[in-house]
């Protein structure tokens, strides 16, 4: 029996095993990097073992640094959650040897699974259905003549959409499928591989447009006991990584559903599976499906298929790795409505959905409707550059898909999240497209349905949010004047000068003027931004404030009551109301000169990162489009390209240098 667990992750992940695990009776110990000595999971766990160093490689990638923690703190098993080392067979290998529980398949099994070669081999031979494959060996590339495009170069080790390049169409595509093109495509996936999962094998593979993917969950023990947990789809993605998943898909029907269930029961029986996994397919059209690979460990969106048949799969976990057989069978489960899961990220989908960084400076999920939030940050919490950007998984179930996506959208929407940058507008956008709520959801959902990238206010809504936030910070200045709180109202209204308060939207300006009036209310006028043109004090709108404190206000303008939560930091200031945030931009009355312009034809970084090549030097002139620089951030690679054509006239940036977000790395002279 399992008595002190070790989970060897963070965040989400590591809270999530940790409440099961408590459920059971089993104490929990946490290990920590440096950056994240702060976060909920470290707090939570009964014991906290601190890895030393920052990076991955140096904390929760560190065998020998994770079985020393487990040494000191007592444990006596280990759970990978996902990523990192979850499926590394050498980590499952050195827990056993280490003479602890290791919470997951065999070794063997990992081993077999987690190399994607080797698995469409062995399952060609139980009649599994397998997209055509080509092997990448050395330096030499396939002869691709005559292969029909499009075509994938994947990781053969790992998924995430880490090690992911497309050939030709398709989303992300590289170009054409022989020459230059597909030999960066394979060397940059090699790199990407080799950073996140230590093993630079790259494969190549069909790519399949506008298809569906569509994964199984499984369940194994060691008594004979072998069931699946039905589908779930997860079509929906960007940089081929997960941002919307769901269960039951709503393109699998019963006699669909029994084939596809079947056929990953074979792919479990004929690697003598066990424990928790997920079978992976790729749905045609047509209905074709075919194999993609095994993950040997839980999936991030197995919240989904918990919600629909009532099952912990942590539980289910921790059961079989002490031997016990599964508290479910075949015939007990049962799809119970539907349930859909938004992973919430720090990131700008704007700017191509790269990752972002910041602190927290707010954060407060709604309460209603009710969601499930495996979230591994607080109010607080810092968003580095070391790990994966992902905040939260939001999960709303409910009897009838509509219902899910429309609860989860109007949760996203509520909830305040202020201090990053994020996906959360995407994510509502998303739920609430007609092609999402009718069902069309492929892979190339993204780029088919032209979801909005970012929420724009209404005119209406910038306005009532530059009211509230003016009056909020008046509020704020008269709470923090105890001398003038403590003076007669009247006095004081008669005797505050007119205030003005100018806010920046995007590219927008609002000016706020108000100024208090005998009656208690005040005359506000709002100019700017398409608003109403400049009015004078005497077609000044009256506003009556109710509440203005504990970061609310409540105020009457133009007829109707505003309920509004406002919170200011520095010059930053989020408005939100029944429609979501409003992020402005205060100006102040004196603004200071301490920025320089912007350097002409400047390339910066578009986050912080690390510079790992550098094609181009001064004097060179470059195409537009072609590639200047690679930065990796967050285990994945981005490509600085020449916006127009042009000749190089400066680069400051070295491979191997540490750059932030904004640095300057090259200056572009473009040709006239």
């Amino acid at each position: 029996m399992i008595t002190t667990l070790l989970v060897a992750n963070r965040g989400e992940i590591a809270r999530r095993i940790v409440r099961t695990a408590a459920a059971m009776g089993i104490g929990t110990v946490a290990v920590y990097a440096e950056g994240d000595a702060g976060s909920p999971f470290v707090t939570e766990a009964d014991r906290a073992v601190a890895l030393p160093g920052r990076t991955a490689a140096q904390t929760y990638l560190n065998v020998e640094a994770l079985l020393a923690a487990a040494a000191a703190a007592g444990a006596d098993a280990v759970h990978p959650g996902y990523g990192f080392l979850s499926e590394q067979a050498g980590f499952a290998r050195a827990v056993t040897a280490a003479g602890l529980t290791w919470v997951g398949p065999p070794a063997e099994v990992i081993e077999t699974m987690g190399d994607k070669l080797a698995a469409k081999r062995l399952l060609v031979g139980v009649g599994v259905p397998v997209l055509e494959s080509w092997e990448v060996t050395g330096d030499d590339l396939p002869d691709l003549s005559g292969v029909p495009l499009p075509l994938i170069v994947k990781a053969a080790m790992g998924g995430g959409g880490k090690g992911m390049r497309v050939i030709g169409t398709g989303p992300g595509a590289a170009g054409g499928a022989g020459g230059p093109d597909l030999a960066e495509a394979v060397a940059a996936a090699r790199r990407e591989a080799a950073a996140a999962f230590g093993d630079g094998t790259v494969f190549l593979e069909r790519y399949i447009t506008d298809a569906r993917h569509v994964e199984i969950q499984i369940l194994a023990d060691g008594h004979g006991g072998l069931v699946h947990c039905f589908e779930r789809e997860c079509s929906i993605q960007r940089r081929h990584q997960k941002i919307i998943e769901e269960c039951p898909s709503p393109a699998v029907g019963p006699g669909l559903r029994e084939r596809m269930g079947a056929a990953a029961l074979a792919a479990a029986k004929a690697v003598g599976y066990l424990g928790a996994g997920t079978v992976e397919f790729v749905l045609e059209p047509s209905g074709d499906f075919w194999f993609l690979e095994v993950n040997t460990r839980l999936q991030v969106e197995h919240p989904v298929t918990e919600a629909v048949t009532g099952v912990d799969l942590v539980r289910e976990q921790l059961l079989v790795a002490q031997g016990l057989p599964l508290s479910v069978t075949q015939d007990g489960l049962a799809i119970e409505g539907h349930a859909i899961e938004a992973r919430l990220y720090a990131e700008d989908p704007a700017a191509g959905f790269l990752p972002a960084t910041g602190t927290l400076v707010d954060w407060c999920p709604a309460t209603a409707p009710p969601c499930r939030w495996d979230a591994g940050v607080t109010a607080g919490s810092v968003v580095g550059v070391e790990f994966d950007p992902m905040l939260a998984k939001v999960i709303a179930h409910a009897p009838t898909r509509g219902e899910a996506a429309r609860a989860l959208a109007l949760a996203l929407q509520r909830s305040r999240i202020r201090g990053v940058t994020t996906n959360r507008d995407f994510l509502v956008a998303a739920l609430r497209h007609p092609d999402f709520l009718a069902g069309r959801t492929t892979t190339s959902f993204i780029e088919r349905s032209a979801v909005p990238l970012a929420r724009w206010p209404s005119p209406a809504e910038l306005r009532t949010a530059a009211i509230g936030a003016a009056l909020a910070a008046q509020a704020a200045a008269r709470a923090a004047a105890p001398v003038l709180a403590t003076l007669p109202s009247g006095w004081r209204n008669s005797v505050m000068p007119p205030q003005r308060a100018r806010y920046r939207h995007g590219l927008d300006t609002v000016v706020v003027s108000y100024a208090s009036r005998r009656d208690g209310r005040f005359a506000v006028t709002v100019t700017g931004a398409g608003l109403e043109p400049d009015g004078t004090p005497e077609s000044a709108e009256p506003v009556t404030v109710h509440h203005a404190g504990d970061g609310w206000i409540e105020f009457d303008a133009g007829g109707q009551r505003h309920r509004l939560h406002v919170l200011a930091a520095g010059d930053q200031v989020w408005v939100q109301g029944p429609d979501g945030d409003v992020a402005l931009t205060a100006v102040p009355r004196f603004p200071g000169s301490d920025r320089g312009d912007a350097v002409a034809g400047g390339l910066v970084a578009p986050m912080p990162g690390t510079v790992l090549a550098v094609h181009v030097a001064p004097g060179d002139t470059v195409a537009q489009g072609q590639l200047l620089m690679t930065v990796e951030a967050m285990k994945m690679e981005h490509r600085i390209t020449a916006p127009a054509a042009g000749t190089v006239s400066e680069v400051r940036a070295r491979p191997g240098d540490q750059v932030n977000g904004g640095d300057l790395l090259a200056v572009l002279d473009e040709a006239s």
